[in-house]
């Protein structure tokens, strides 16, 4: 590979003026600079950004962890990031995890060891506490979005996840529901308690009483979101809020293997407005978490050196799952 020094040794000057001048500092002549750029161009120099990494001590690139890239809300969180970044002057490295906590670990290691400038984080669902989080990132900015630890320093970019599932539960409740379960994730991340949390505030403040039973934890995935349907119907439940839409859509597939009809007889609501609700059969009602604007929260809270919480707002589509007796506009 071509060196700084190749380039150095080529034009008769010092090493430390050719890295300057590809740095484009203003100290070097512009008739040194040009010479610079031209030789490292026709010598096919390439700038070993690890190392200027290293000797700034950060970079232009933000590193950005999610779950998985193939759900359409961190495709669309990373989208709405990458906007606000890229008009920056930053670039993005992405890497998800796939719930695995290990690879977690090795993603924000290596992020870190390449200097990068901030990392926007989405954790794996299976972590219990933040604790290899903190014991990684030292010093590096860190702004958590969606799925956060309350107890780690830094900005936190959150759905309004009590009050959305309120408004999902409430729905329900208004459609003409009686027993209404809950599809729920894991009572380790704080977005799902917090759904939880707004399902049995919404029971309660409509005089129904909670019961515990009728919550089905761990169910995220559509085969998960199956098994929990079939215990639901066992239950006598005629009615699920779903913490996920995945879930939502396995909940419908085990309604239709027992051929039970959906919403007159049983109700359905998912979360996250995932691209498949607008095209099942029946249409899935959901809860859109707007990713897009959380995204660009996310790489704003980063700009602006911000360590507070943002709560963006949740919207409630309703569609043909609980749109019982056509009571309202599709």
């Amino acid at each position: 590979m071509v060196t700084i020094t190749d380039i150095a040794n080529t034009l008769g000057i010092t090493p430390s003026t050719v890295s300057r001048a590809l740095d484009g500092n203003p100290r070097v002549k512009t008739e040194t600079r040009e010479a610079v750029l031209k030789a490292a161009r026709e010598m096919g120099y390439e700038r070993n950004i690890v190392a200027s990494n290293l000797r700034r001590g950060s970079s232009r690139i933000v590193g950005i962890v999610v779950p998985r890239v193939n759900r359409n809300f961190f495709a669309s969180a990373i989208g709405g990031a990458e906007e606000v970044l890229n008009a920056a002057g930053y670039n993005v490295i992405i890497s998800q995890t796939m719930e695995d906590i290990e690879a977690e670990r090795i993603a924000l290691k290596t992020l870190r060891t390449y200097r990068v400038a901030g990392v926007l984080l989405s954790h794996a669902i299976v972590a219990r506490n933040g604790d290899h989080i903190r014991d990684i990132m030292g010093s590096t900015p860190l702004i958590q979005f969606d799925r956060v630890f309350p107890d780690i320093s830094g900005a936190k970019i959150v759905g309004a996840n009590c009050d959305g599932a309120f408004k999902a539960t409430r729905h329900l409740i208004e459609a003409g529901y009686k027993r209404i379960g809950n599809i729920a994730g894991y009572m380790s991340c704080f977005s799902y308690v917090e759904r939880v949390a707004g399902y049995r505030l919404a029971l309660e403040s409509a005089g129904m009483a909670f019961d515990p039973s009728l919550i089905y934890e761990n169910a995220i995935l559509r085969e998960t979101g199956y098994d929990a349907c079939r215990k639901a119907i066992a239950a006598g439940c005629d009615a699920l809020y779903c913490a996920g839409d995945y879930s939502a859509l396995g909940a419908l597939d085990a309604l239709k293997e027992a051929g039970i009809g959906v919403p007159d007889e049983f109700g359905l609501v998912g979360t996250a407005n995932e691209f498949f609700t607008s095209l099942t059969s029946p249409t899935i009602s959901t809860l859109g978490q707007k990713p897009y604007e959380m995204g660009k929260a996310a790489a704003r809270a980063f700009l602006e050196s911000r360590t507070d919480t943002e709560v963006i707002p949740m919207e409630l589509h309703i569609r043909q799952s609980s749109n019982k007796n056509n009571k309202w506009q599709k």
